[in-house]
């Protein structure tokens, strides 16, 4: 059994309830329990150029963490899937989405293959990430970073806002 991470976010379709809808269709994935689930966030859109951002909603984000006996690319399948339910379209890098799901890090594992790379590239630098991973798993170690506590920034952190639903 792996413990693995995976971060959702959404911003069209009401961004909340799918979230919501999210956590409950990880659980349901074969060989795979939802164990804990953060709180939800809300960010700015981030990597927009000025003119566009203003039209963007802003996301709702969470991490949820999994035990599973899938490999890890039957995991990323899997949650591919789940956007993809969800209605997740990708006309450009980085569009407004329904539902996007990112496989985080699964047990220790550092893989870098052309559909998975773990732990996830930038998962260090995206509070909208870091915050709730800390929060479900505050004594954390990323593999090739360290301890999550100490990757939290006042930058890191600016923006990223904890919703009380």
């Amino acid at each position: 059994m792996a413990q693995a991470f995976i971060a959702l976010g959404s911003n069209l379709a009401t961004p909340i309830q799918q979230i919501k809808n999210a956590f409950i269709a990880l659980d349901a994935i074969p060989q795979t329990t939802l164990v804990k689930q953060s709180s939800l966030y809300q960010t700015a859109p981030i990597g927009y150029d000025a003119h566009s951002v203003e039209s963007i909603p802003d996301f709702i984000n969470a991490v949820a963490e999994v035990n599973t006996t899938l490999s890890p690319s039957a995991l990323l399948s899997a949650i591919l899937e789940v956007e993809n339910k969800a209605g997740r379209e990708r006309p450009y890098r980085n569009a407004p989405r329904v539902l996007d799901c990112d496989l985080l890090l699964y047990g220790d594992e550092v893989l870098e293959t052309e559909p998975l790379t773990l732990p996830h590239p930038r998962m260090h630098e995206r509070g909208f990430v870091l915050l709730p991973l800390f929060e479900i798993s505050p004594q954390l170690i990323l593999p090739k970073h360290g301890k999550i506590a100490a990757l939290i920034t006042p930058e890191i952190a600016s923006g990223v806002k904890k919703l009380s639903i």
